[in-house]
């Protein structure tokens, strides 16, 4: 790839981490790849650990690792790493923008619809997992600015919950379903950027061990359980690379919710 600004929320563990991983030896000369997580993440799950790394050898090229240690849930947190994108993306070098928001929570998944009574609670969890991910794009698009010859593409980090209900997630699913449309506006408004809506499969994560044992909902409990003992989870790195594959090809409709069964 061409001198790129790459921004990864979340990239601290599970999907977000592979996907860092995997994308840094495919950045050309001259890019950045923005790593966003929490700060007690930041220290040992980050591929180049906290703090900004300055230029890393990446096979044949020189890429430069920018951690950012910030907790989207949080107004601080958001601001420090609007901050961040502001101060980092508009380098006039860059061909290419490419911002994932992968960051994301399942919340009190003990809980039934009717037990979601406390507005604090539902507040912050739709501040983390829908109003950052709506700040941070806006503030990537406006800070990297309309280049001739330029691309610029945003990818949210869908689930098939966007899409189906499943009892005991209602934070999740909502917040899922709110991501889709929100991003499928920018589609709509933003025709010259690309925007994609990828459901990346049931992984094999931290978040799916709490799905399994954390579920109130004893059907749901024991559909991941079956997924697990099946051996039907996914490999973080078997989906992360499915979607760079995509990015590769760019033929989705900009808009688009594509799941990992779907190519």
């Amino acid at each position: 790839w061409a001198a790129t600004a790459c921004v990864v929320t979340g990239a601290s563990r599970g999907f977000g981490r592979s996907l860092a991983r995997l994308l840094a030896p495919r950045l050309g000369p001259g890019s950045v790849l923005g790593l966003m997580a929490r700060a007690e993440d930041t220290g040992t799950g980050m591929p180049g650990d906290a703090g900004d790394r300055g230029p890393r050898a990446h096979g044949d090229t020189d890429v430069r690792v920018h951690c950012v240690a910030a907790d989207l849930a949080c107004e601080e947190g958001l601001r420090r790493a609007a901050a961040a994108l502001r101060e980092v993306l508009p380098a006039p070098h860059y061909g290419r923008l490419l911002l994932i928001n992968n960051a994301g929570s399942l919340g009190d998944i003990s809980k039934s619809f009717l037990d979601l009574t406390d507005p604090e609670e539902i507040n912050t969890y739709f501040s983390f997992n829908v109003t950052s991910a709506l700040v941070l794009t806006c503030t990537a698009l406006q800070a990297f600015g309309q280049r001739p010859g330029c691309s610029r593409t945003v990818v949210n980090i869908s689930s098939l919950c966007a899409l189906k209900p499943f009892r005991s997630w209602a934070l999740y699913c909502s917040a899922k379903a709110a991501r889709d449309m929100m991003f499928q506006v920018l589609a709509l408004e933003e025709p010259e950027v690309r925007v994609l809506n990828y459901a990346p499969g049931p992984l094999d994560t931290d978040m799916q061990l709490l799905a399994r044992t954390k579920t109130g909902d004893p059907g749901m409990r024991q559909h991941f359980q079956s997924l697990q003992e099946s051996g039907k989870l996914i490999d973080c790195r078997v989906s992360a690379q499915k979607l760079l594959d995509l990015l590769d090809k760019d033929t989705f409709p900009s808009g688009s919710h594509v799941d990992f069964y779907d190519i």
